[in-house]
């Protein structure tokens, strides 16, 4: 029978769905106060915490509520969302794993374990997770939506872009479907989604992260369409509330930073930790990184750990750095005071708790690239494969990439002037780094000879990585890891070249960008003719 206060429980939980929280948090003390020990109330005061993302706060209601009784696989799953939301991913899949075995479990518990999976990079583990929730809440369009963005990191796409309409369905006021679903669809004449977008775009307009998601697949269904132009007018749109937004200054929150990346080449020699040997393919985003991650992952003796943040985290933590950003000028300033051994030893064990991963792995995080120097001190085995593409063509694939929100890191490419400015300070930093520093361990690595010449780079890239060749790096396209990244629908396609000079049929539209290229001395003038 169910008691007075156990119904008090059972009303804060509901408030808390409700997310009427002032009213969950009320129910939760007024209840504290007359059990003190009560385990489900820590648990709920957890989750309001981490809903308002106070996550410490949040891990430590949550462990307290474990502690006095709580049920473990709700516990867990909360616990794990918490963990990876703070970095802190091997602990995340430990608390992940033990949601997982505990069971029974809800739709959201199933859900919130998928998510914890998904952020470590563990997506074959998480779209499991992701069925289940579904087949318990078949019509509810946030699981539906992580489902489909699980599928479509596998690869099975067709299956994805179904789940995506079914969720858009399930919530039609959720934009994030559609838009998804229209980036990967193929959008013809008879079969396109433009009006439907269109129609979504005017009732979200004012709101500016809609607008960006929106607006951006808009631009996606023109170019299906043989479009450009029209593609421009969208992204402008899609981009304009976005960029008012962020107040984003090349000269101010850019510039210095590449500036200090450079300076990182002082830092004198000194041991690192020799235990480790990953390959790290850094880059723009948009520039091949990708496909040199699923060439080098399609070898047997190398796995793919996806876009790690690792690295950039413990060099931060090492530092103790104030700001609340981990790629930034006072922690690559703090570089030559620290123990950068300790730092590789620790980026190691960590992939090994929480991928299980070690010798040759490859992490294809593109802002490593900032760190080139400082890696090869902190893992003398490690190798850096760094990615260039034709300046105009990088820049015009970063401005048409719809990146996640919340990082200012590519706030450059919420416009097409700083996205050239951006373009062109990384060839020049990377021109720097090529010059400087030991050939034996960094390679630039040109898209373009990529695509002319796949066998001979691979041959190239192997031997750069000690590894013998395979045939099957050729067949890149069969490799089926998941793919968490923008290209994960076109790596699963053998190479084309539509993608090379495409910044030909953008002009005379982004004129005013290419001139920005050639005053910065990486594009020649007669690019301008």
């Amino acid at each position: 029978m169910r008691t007075k206060q156990d119904h008090g429980v059972s009303e804060a939980e509901q408030a808390l769905r409700g997310r009427d929280y002032r009213r969950a948090h009320e129910l939760c003390i007024a209840r504290l106060q007359q059990n003190p020990n009560d385990a489900e109330c820590y648990f709920l005061l957890g989750v309001l915490a981490a809903d308002h993302e106070n996550l410490e706060k949040a891990r430590e209601l949550i462990e307290k509520s474990l502690a006095l009784g709580e049920r473990p696989g709700r516990a867990n799953a909360q616990l794990a969302r918490c963990l990876i939301a703070l970095n802190r991913k091997d602990e995340a899949v430990a608390a992940a794993d033990r949601a997982a075995a505990a069971g029974p479990h809800t739709a959201l518990e199933l859900d919130t374990i998928g998510v914890a999976f998904s952020r470590a990079g563990l997506h074959d583990r998480a779209a499991e997770f992701y069925e289940r929730a579904v087949e318990i809440e078949p019509r509810n369009g946030a699981f539906l939506y992580n489902l489909a963005a699980s599928l479509q990191f596998l690869g099975r796409l067709s299956d994805a872009e179904t789940r995506y309409r079914e969720a858009h369905a399930a919530a039609p006021k959720d934009h994030r479907a559609l838009a998804a679903a229209a980036q990967l669809a193929k959008q013809t004449p008879a079969r396109n989604d433009i009006e439907a977008l269109r129609r979504v775009f005017d009732q979200n307009r004012d709101d500016a992260e809609a607008a960006r998601q929106i607006g951006h697949a808009l631009a996606k269904c023109f170019e299906d369409l043989g479009d450009p132009a029209e593609a421009m007018v969208w992204l402008g749109r899609a981009k304009a509330g976005a960029r008012q937004r962020s107040g984003f200054d090349f000269r101010g929150d850019a510039a210095p930073l590449f500036e200090t990346s450079e300076a990182t080449l002082q830092v004198g020699a000194r041991a690192g930790f020799q235990d480790a040997a990953p390959i790290f393919v850094v880059g723009l985003p948009r520039t091949g990184t990708t496909l040199i991650d699923r060439i080098l992952s399609a070898h047997p003796e190398v796995r793919s750990a996806g876009e790690l943040t690792d690295f950039a985290l413990h060099l931060k933590r090492a530092a103790g750095t104030p700001s609340p950003f981990v790629l930034d000028v006072e922690t690559l300033k703090a570089a030559p005071q620290l123990d950068l051994a300790d730092v590789g030893r620790r980026y190691a064990e960590g992939v090994s708790a929480s991928l299980g991963l070690s010798g040759r792995f490859v992490d294809k995080m593109p802002l490593n690239a900032f760190y080139a120097p400082l890696i090869l001190q902190a893992l003398p085995q490690a190798r850096i494969v760094c990615l260039r593409r034709h300046p105009a063509d990088a820049m015009l694939s970063n401005y048409r990439q719809l990146f996640a929100s919340g990082f200012s890191y590519y706030d450059y490419a919420l416009d097409l002037e700083d996205a050239a400015r951006y373009a062109a300070a990384f060839c020049k930093l990377t021109d720097a780094f090529a010059e400087r520093l030991d050939p034996a361990r960094l390679t630039i690595v040109r898209y373009e000879d990529v695509i002319e010449d796949i066998e001979g780079q691979t041959r190239r890239l192997l031997d750069f990585c000690g590894v013998d060749f395979d045939p099957a790096c050729v067949e890149f396209h069969r490799n089926a890891a998941p793919v968490a990244t923008a290209s994960s629908a076109q790596v699963r396609q053998p190479l084309y070249r539509t993608s090379v000079d495409r910044w030909k049929r953008y002009r005379p539209a982004i004129d005013g960008a290419l001139k920005i290229l050639v005053d910065e001395g990486v594009l020649p003038a007669q690019a301008l003719l």
